[in-house]
Protein backbone atom coordinates (compact mmCIF):
# COMPACT_ATOMS: atom_id res chain seq x y z
CA UNK A 1 0.00 0.00 0.00
CA UNK A 2 2.77 2.43 0.81
CA UNK A 3 4.67 1.73 -2.79
CA UNK A 4 1.03 1.87 -4.57
CA UNK A 5 0.69 5.23 -2.72
CA UNK A 6 3.80 6.83 -3.97
CA UNK A 7 3.14 5.53 -7.44
CA UNK A 8 -0.07 7.18 -7.38
CA UNK A 9 1.17 10.45 -5.96
CA UNK A 10 4.00 10.34 -8.43
CA UNK A 11 1.95 10.52 -11.50
CA UNK A 12 -0.66 12.77 -10.12
CA UNK A 13 2.21 15.28 -9.52
CA UNK A 14 3.39 14.29 -12.92
CA UNK A 15 -0.18 14.51 -14.71
CA UNK A 16 -0.81 17.80 -12.78
CA UNK A 17 2.22 19.63 -13.69
CA UNK A 18 1.70 18.50 -17.24
CA UNK A 19 -2.13 20.42 -17.27
CA UNK A 20 -0.63 22.96 -15.46
CA UNK A 21 2.06 23.42 -18.19
CA UNK A 22 -0.22 23.42 -21.22
CA UNK A 23 -2.50 25.90 -19.25
CA UNK A 24 0.10 28.44 -19.02
CA UNK A 25 1.32 27.62 -22.77
CA UNK A 26 -2.59 28.37 -24.09
CA UNK A 27 -2.61 31.98 -21.63
CA UNK A 28 0.34 33.00 -23.48
CA UNK A 29 -0.15 31.96 -26.85
CA UNK A 30 -3.87 33.84 -26.43
CA UNK A 31 -2.03 36.95 -25.49
CA UNK A 32 0.62 36.69 -28.20
CA UNK A 33 -2.18 36.25 -30.94
CA UNK A 34 -4.32 39.00 -29.30
CA UNK A 35 -1.70 41.58 -29.22
CA UNK A 36 0.02 41.19 -33.11
CA UNK A 37 -3.60 41.41 -34.33
CA UNK A 38 -4.02 44.18 -32.37
CA UNK A 39 -0.93 45.97 -32.94
CA UNK A 40 -1.30 45.24 -36.99
CA UNK A 41 -4.29 47.00 -37.03
CA UNK A 42 -2.98 50.12 -34.98
CA UNK A 43 -0.45 50.12 -37.29
CA UNK A 44 -2.53 50.20 -40.32
CA UNK A 45 -4.78 52.96 -39.45
CA UNK A 46 -2.45 55.15 -37.69
CA UNK A 47 0.12 54.79 -41.16
CA UNK A 48 -3.20 55.51 -43.43
CA UNK A 49 -3.57 59.09 -41.39
CA UNK A 50 -5.24 61.61 -43.68
CA UNK A 51 -3.66 64.94 -44.95
CA UNK A 52 -5.29 68.12 -44.97
CA UNK A 53 -4.26 70.87 -47.25
CA UNK A 54 -4.17 73.89 -44.72
CA UNK A 55 -5.15 76.45 -47.42
CA UNK A 56 -1.61 77.66 -47.06
CA UNK A 57 0.04 78.57 -50.21
CA UNK A 58 3.85 79.28 -50.39
CA UNK A 59 3.89 78.74 -53.76
CA UNK A 60 6.41 75.30 -53.52
CA UNK A 61 4.56 71.81 -53.06
CA UNK A 62 7.23 70.75 -50.49
CA UNK A 63 6.58 74.11 -48.23
CA UNK A 64 2.97 73.77 -48.87
CA UNK A 65 1.31 72.69 -45.53
CA UNK A 66 -0.40 69.63 -45.12
CA UNK A 67 -2.50 68.85 -41.79
CA UNK A 68 -4.13 66.36 -39.97
CA UNK A 69 -6.74 65.82 -36.86
CA UNK A 70 -4.49 63.92 -34.61
CA UNK A 71 -4.89 64.29 -31.11
CA UNK A 72 -3.22 61.92 -28.21
CA UNK A 73 -3.79 62.46 -24.82
CA UNK A 74 -2.03 61.14 -21.87
CA UNK A 75 -4.32 59.11 -19.56
CA UNK A 76 -4.56 56.70 -16.20
CA UNK A 77 -7.30 54.75 -15.02
CA UNK A 78 -6.49 53.62 -11.80
CA UNK A 79 -2.83 54.81 -11.67
CA UNK A 80 -2.43 52.48 -14.76
CA UNK A 81 -1.43 54.42 -18.20
CA UNK A 82 -4.70 54.21 -20.13
CA UNK A 83 -3.83 56.68 -23.31
CA UNK A 84 -5.98 57.71 -25.71
CA UNK A 85 -5.29 58.77 -29.64
CA UNK A 86 -8.22 60.57 -32.38
CA UNK A 87 -7.25 60.93 -35.37
CA UNK A 88 -8.45 61.28 -39.40
CA UNK A 89 -7.47 57.84 -41.24
CA UNK A 90 -7.95 55.93 -44.91
CA UNK A 91 -8.23 53.07 -43.14
CA UNK A 92 -11.74 52.48 -42.57
CA UNK A 93 -13.14 49.05 -41.70
CA UNK A 94 -16.12 47.93 -44.24
CA UNK A 95 -18.71 45.49 -42.39
CA UNK A 96 -21.51 45.79 -45.07
CA UNK A 97 -22.01 45.57 -48.89
CA UNK A 98 -24.47 49.04 -48.51
CA UNK A 99 -21.34 50.64 -46.86
CA UNK A 100 -18.57 52.76 -48.99
CA UNK A 101 -14.87 51.11 -49.00
CA UNK A 102 -13.26 54.36 -49.51
CA UNK A 103 -13.34 57.49 -47.86
CA UNK A 104 -11.73 59.15 -44.50
CA UNK A 105 -12.92 58.07 -41.21
CA UNK A 106 -12.35 59.22 -37.39
CA UNK A 107 -10.39 56.25 -35.83
CA UNK A 108 -9.83 56.41 -32.11
CA UNK A 109 -8.63 54.61 -29.43
CA UNK A 110 -9.24 54.70 -26.11
CA UNK A 111 -8.78 52.14 -22.98
CA UNK A 112 -11.69 51.02 -20.24
CA UNK A 113 -12.27 49.56 -17.60
CA UNK A 114 -13.55 45.96 -17.87
CA UNK A 115 -16.21 44.55 -15.53
CA UNK A 116 -16.28 40.92 -15.70
CA UNK A 117 -12.29 40.65 -15.86
CA UNK A 118 -8.98 41.98 -15.09
CA UNK A 119 -7.31 44.31 -16.96
CA UNK A 120 -8.10 47.25 -18.93
CA UNK A 121 -10.11 46.77 -22.35
CA UNK A 122 -8.41 48.89 -25.55
CA UNK A 123 -12.14 50.24 -27.72
CA UNK A 124 -11.56 51.34 -31.85
CA UNK A 125 -14.05 53.50 -32.81
CA UNK A 126 -14.35 53.78 -36.66
CA UNK A 127 -16.64 56.96 -37.99
CA UNK A 128 -16.69 57.29 -41.96
CA UNK A 129 -16.94 60.62 -43.62
CA UNK A 130 -15.39 62.62 -40.23
CA UNK A 131 -14.69 66.05 -41.10
CA UNK A 132 -12.88 66.80 -37.38
CA UNK A 133 -11.99 65.17 -34.58
CA UNK A 134 -14.64 64.41 -31.79
CA UNK A 135 -14.68 64.04 -28.18
CA UNK A 136 -14.34 61.38 -25.67
CA UNK A 137 -15.11 58.22 -27.61
CA UNK A 138 -17.22 55.50 -26.62
CA UNK A 139 -18.74 51.96 -27.74
CA UNK A 140 -16.64 50.74 -30.63
CA UNK A 141 -15.47 47.16 -31.60
CA UNK A 142 -12.93 45.56 -28.42
CA UNK A 143 -9.43 45.23 -29.77
CA UNK A 144 -8.53 43.71 -27.21
CA UNK A 145 -8.43 42.80 -23.25
CA UNK A 146 -6.80 42.09 -20.25
CA UNK A 147 -4.79 44.95 -20.50
CA UNK A 148 -2.62 46.37 -17.86
CA UNK A 149 -1.33 49.55 -19.56
CA UNK A 150 -1.86 51.26 -22.59
CA UNK A 151 1.08 54.11 -23.88
CA UNK A 152 1.23 56.31 -26.83
CA UNK A 153 4.39 58.04 -27.74
CA UNK A 154 5.03 61.02 -30.38
CA UNK A 155 7.94 61.87 -31.78
CA UNK A 156 8.55 65.46 -33.68
CA UNK A 157 10.87 65.96 -36.63
CA UNK A 158 13.72 66.55 -34.01
CA UNK A 159 13.44 62.80 -32.44
CA UNK A 160 12.11 64.41 -29.33
CA UNK A 161 9.20 62.79 -27.28
CA UNK A 162 6.15 63.80 -26.08
CA UNK A 163 3.17 62.40 -24.24
CA UNK A 164 0.44 64.31 -25.50
CA UNK A 165 -0.17 65.91 -29.19
CA UNK A 166 -2.92 68.05 -30.50
CA UNK A 167 -2.43 69.20 -33.71
CA UNK A 168 -5.93 71.25 -33.14
CA UNK A 169 -4.11 73.76 -30.72
CA UNK A 170 -0.84 74.92 -28.99
CA UNK A 171 2.77 74.13 -30.40
CA UNK A 172 1.63 71.54 -32.15
CA UNK A 173 -1.11 73.22 -34.30
CA UNK A 174 -1.48 71.86 -37.94
CA UNK A 175 1.60 69.07 -37.03
CA UNK A 176 1.38 65.21 -37.52
CA UNK A 177 4.30 63.55 -35.22
CA UNK A 178 7.06 61.84 -37.37
CA UNK A 179 6.58 58.86 -35.03
CA UNK A 180 4.37 57.17 -32.96
CA UNK A 181 5.15 54.63 -30.54
CA UNK A 182 2.57 52.22 -29.51
CA UNK A 183 2.97 49.74 -26.22
CA UNK A 184 0.74 47.18 -24.67
CA UNK A 185 0.93 45.68 -21.44
CA UNK A 186 -0.94 42.56 -21.26
CA UNK A 187 -1.87 41.26 -17.49
CA UNK A 188 0.21 38.01 -16.39
CA UNK A 189 -1.54 35.70 -14.24
CA UNK A 190 1.12 33.69 -13.40
CA UNK A 191 3.29 36.58 -12.15
CA UNK A 192 1.75 39.67 -11.84
CA UNK A 193 4.41 41.90 -11.38
CA UNK A 194 6.28 40.83 -15.01
CA UNK A 195 3.39 41.56 -17.63
CA UNK A 196 3.82 41.20 -20.99
CA UNK A 197 4.78 43.85 -23.22
CA UNK A 198 4.64 44.49 -26.90
CA UNK A 199 5.72 47.49 -28.56
CA UNK A 200 5.84 48.62 -32.11
CA UNK A 201 6.99 52.02 -34.07
CA UNK A 202 4.94 53.75 -36.75
CA UNK A 203 6.68 56.29 -39.06
CA UNK A 204 4.38 58.84 -40.63
CA UNK A 205 6.26 60.06 -43.76
CA UNK A 206 4.11 62.96 -44.54
CA UNK A 207 4.52 63.95 -40.24
CA UNK A 208 5.96 67.67 -39.74
CA UNK A 209 6.55 67.25 -35.89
Amino acid sequence: MFIFAIVLSTIYTSYTGTFRIVDETEYQSGIYRMARITLERMHEDIESVYALPSGESSGSDEESAQVSEFVGEDKEIKGASADSLRFISRAHLVFSEQEQASGTAEIAYYAGENDEDEGLVLYRTDTPGVAEVSGEGTGGLVLCEKLQSVDFTYYDADGEAHHNWDSTTGEFKDRIPKMVSISLEFVNELDPEVPFKFLTRVALPMGRG
